[in-house]
């Protein structure tokens, strides 16, 4: 979701915040937008600010204070100045006793003005974590994403590649099923991508010739997860009758990346034929991405020592 209404965020944060709607009823169609504050300053949620004007501003004690100490005029043009800039909501904190010039101006210019029971950097932390992850860039791929060895996997390939036939083959051997077909993935943190599943296609995994399946049902509650952190990805590629594989790639295996919201995720390419145990062959891949995340690459080891062993020979 790229945007958001003040009525949609007061809906989806009042309980968890304790907020309640004092002023400015009639501005709930005011949008928050990502990607409105492409600079440093302004930013989506902020304490009070009329020269950088955040787009939700919370009036702390500090603010309140800050206020106090204005004559009558200066106090005047700060808040108007503050309202004039249209934004989406005023936050008063820890249920303080909401100015009546702030309550006026708000009725006024039509801006949200809610009021917490919470202290300031409770809301502030909270709200940029739920805004961070509920505006987040977002991202539907062709695949099927699992929790393989605790770590998230997403399987991609042509149509008919065999995908679904080895998530269930996974998935009875102890694995997680995330969300089949269409994972949706939001990138949360400049190199973090988290998947999940969309609410149509929850616990379902669809497999030619048996239909949908219900994951949860048949293989219960530990066999699904909610939402897993993008690690790997894993590409069924068919095996091409005479196709030659180079000498570098039998050692290294066919290990690349590909780029998902600007991010190299780690991709391996695992050749489909006939008789190959895919299940296998993707634990084993798993393992070894984990091996090597960890510092430990078996053919790196292995030409260090051919090349240790060819120093060692006399020369001609």
């Amino acid at each position: 979701m790229d945007r958001l209404t003040a009525r949609q965020l007061f809906d989806d944060i009042h309980e968890r915040m304790a907020l309640r709607w004092v002023a400015g009823m009639r501005g709930e169609m005011r949008v928050l937008e990502y990607g409105s504050t492409p600079a440093r300053r302004p930013s989506l949620v902020g304490y009070l600010n009329v020269i950088y004007p955040n787009k939700i501003q919370i009036v702390g004690t500090e603010e309140l204070s800050y206020l106090d100490s204005l004559d009558s005029r200066q106090r005047w043009e700060v808040i108007h100045k503050a309202a004039a800039t249209q934004p989406v909501a005023f936050i008063v904190t820890k249920d303080q006793a909401i100015p009546a010039d702030l309550r006026e101006v708000a009725e006024e210019t039509d801006t949200p003005l809610w009021i917490s029971a919470k202290r300031g950097h409770e809301l502030l932390t909270w709200m940029q974590y739920h805004l961070a992850r509920t505006m987040a860039p977002r991202l539907t791929l062709h695949g099927v994403l699992l929790e393989v060895f605790s770590i998230g996997v997403l399987i991609t390939g042509e149509a008919g590649s065999g995908k679904s036939e080895l998530a269930l083959e996974l998935i009875s051997r102890g694995h997680r099923l995330v969300a089949d077909d269409a994972p949706e993935f939001t990138l949360i943190a400049p190199d973090v991508i988290d998947g999940a599943c969309p609410e149509l296609l929850q616990d379902l995994l669809e497999v030619r010739g048996l239909g949908v399946l219900n994951v949860r049902e048949m293989f219960g509650h530990t066999s699904v997860k909610t939402s897993k952190y993008l690690r790997l990805v894993i590409h069924l590629k068919p095996m091409r009758d005479g196709e030659n594989v180079d000498a570098i790639t039998r050692l290294t295996g066919d290990v690349g990346h590909r780029e998902i919201f600007d991010v190299n995720m780690p991709m391996i390419t695992l050749p489909v034929a006939p008789g190959r145990n895919l299940a296998v062959l993707v634990e084993a891949a798993v393992r070894s991405h984990m091996l090597k995340s960890k510092g430990i690459d078996p053919a790196q080891s292995f030409m260090d020592r051919q090349a240790h062993q060819m120093r060692r020979l006399p020369p001609w």
